[in-house]
Order: structure tokens, then sequence, then C-alpha cells
């Protein structure tokens, strides 16, 4: 072997050698099979998207006329939830109070308060929707305001884009609007809902102490109806309570009557005031079904729900 061979060979050696050494060696950076340095993979973890909280104004403005209010603050609710978060705002409970006295300047005029809701929230209320809901919690403290029952209109609606915060607070899931109406006009829909309750009442079979009743979506626009009949029209809601005739006839009575209690305060709970309905018995003395038989017993305990 020449010497420069010699020498090549120990320069290859060398570097070899090296190679071998840093690959041990360095905390950095690791070696493939073929004893080349490669760099180690990293996985970067993405920070979760941070979706801020929808904060909506109150809001309200007549192209009719020349009211307008606007505040930042305004109504909030929790999540799956249709009771005002207290306590309200001294800048909300100012301008309701501007509200007020425009509306009572203005007979012909009312408030048109929409309720949103999302899809992800489950609806606790005995309304069709929980916007709807929402929207009559905010009708109710107007009209202890003052506001009249007969100028504050209530609906619901379908919005995703509303988003909570941390801790599932929606503030201001509403939208408000002054509508006017020509003199004399009738609301023939409002009559026509109002009438169907009066011929076909709401009926409905539950056991006292219940917390949660499971309503159809039929039901639950009965008493949609049934409140819009008690706000524009001034009509009572009646609640009547119904027995078998097992047992004693006073008894069944007094049963009856607390029957009644529980429907009355299952609508207080849900948005109806208290002032606006009345809860009575008719025990056993109005059976729709045979008592004789077990099936006929169970239809004839029963709340009925009308309007007078």
């Amino acid at each position: 072997m020449s010497k420069k061979t010699s020498y090549l060979l120990g320069i290859l050696l060398t570097i070899f050698i090296g190679t071998l050494l840093y690959c041990y060696l360095c905390d950095d950076c690791h070696c493939n099979p073929n004893g080349e340095a490669e760099t180690e993979n990293t996985n970067v973890v993405a920070e979760p998207e941070v979706i801020p909280a929808t904060r909506n104004a109150f809001s309200i403005s007549d192209a009719d006329g020349d009211f307008n209010i606007k505040i930042n603050d305004n109504f909030n609710f929790k999540t799956s939830n249709f009771s005002i978060l207290e306590p309200i705002s001294t800048g909300v409970t100012s301008e309701v109070v501007k509200l007020k006295d425009y509306l009572l300047a203005n007979p012909l005029k009312d408030i048109d308060i929409t309720g949103y809701y999302r899809s992800d929230e489950t609806n606790s209320s005995a309304y069709p929707n929980l916007g709807l809901a929402r929207a009559n919690a905010v009708k109710n403290y107007l009209i202890s305001q003052g506001i009249p029952s007969r100028q504050i209109d209530t609906h619901g609606e379908l919005n995703d884009s509303i988003n909570p915060d941390d801790a599932s607070t929606l503030f201001g899931p509403l939208k408000f609007g002054i509508v006017t109406f020509e003199e004399g006009a009738t609301d023939e829909a409002l009559e026509a809902a109002c009438k169907a309750i009066r011929e076909n009442p709401l009926v409905l079979h539950f056991k006292t102490g219940e917390a949660q009743i499971n309503l159809t979506a039929e039901q639950r626009q009965k008493i949609a109806d049934i409140s819009r009949c008690v706000d524009k029209l001034g009509v009572k809601v009646q609640v009547v309570g119904h027995t078998d005739n097992t047992g004693d006839a006073a008894n069944n009575m007094t049963l009856g009557q607390g029957r009644a209690d529980f429907g009355k305060s299952y609508l207080v709970r849900n948005g109806i005031l208290s002032s606006n309905i009345e809860a009575t018995s008719k025990g056993q003395t109005e059976p729709i079904a045979d008592n004789n038989t077990e099936e006929g017993k169970a239809e004839n305990r029963r709340t009925v729900i009308t309007i007078n």
C-alpha cells in the first residue's frame, strides 16, 4: 500500500469515527442507520381557537318616529335557561323608563322582542323554543315596569352566531324593534288562535310534584298561544283540576284543587303572571271517560287549561 493511499484511508477513518462520536454525544440530533445526522421531528400543538363572546347592545329604534336608544348593557341569560340574570344594569332600567313613556304616548305602537337561541341549547321551558321563552321573560320585566302587555309582541329565532362566554353567559341574545299599527286594525291570526284554545283546551296529565313536564310540540304551541291571548286581549287563564270517582267526593274536590294549583305554578314558572291565572277544581263531577275502567279513570285525572 502506497504512502498516499494510507494517508487517504486515515482521513476517511477519522471522518467516520468523528461522525459516530457526534451522533452519540450530541443531544439535539439523531443518526440514521447510514450514520448521517438528522434533526429531531417535533409535533407542534396548535392553540385552541378562542371564540369571543357575543355582546349585543340594548338597541331600539322607531323607523316611523323619533325614538332611538342604544347602550352596551342588555338582558343576559345562562345557556339553556330563560330566566333573566340579576341584577339588571341601571343603564337598562333607565332606558326602559324612556321606552315606557314613549309607548304610553303612542298606543298604536308595540315593542317587538325576538329572543335568540342556539341549536345546541336544551329547551326546558314550556314554549316551542328557548328564544320565545327568553322574549317572554323580558316581556314580563317590561310589564313590571309599567309597559302594557298589549303593546308587547314576542318571538323566538334560532341564531347559532351568538356565542356565550367561558361562564356560559349569553349577553343580550335578543333583538328589539318598534312596530306601528293602523287604528282599528285587528289581528285575525290571534283571534283564531284564541278561539281554538277555547274550543280545544290544553289537557295535561301529570303527577303533583313533577318539576318537569314533557310536552308535545302542539302543547307547547298552545301555551304560547294562551300567553299571547292573555297579553293582547286581557283574558284570564283558567286552570281546572279534575279527578276520577275513587274515594270521597269532598276529598276529590281538594285533590282536584291541588292539581289546578300545580298547573298554575307550572305556568307561572314559565312566564305567565300569577295575577292572570285562576285555579279551580271540579273534583269528580265532570268525567270525560268511563270510571269503571282503569283507562277511563286515568283520562279523568287531568288538568284542563283554557281562557275565558
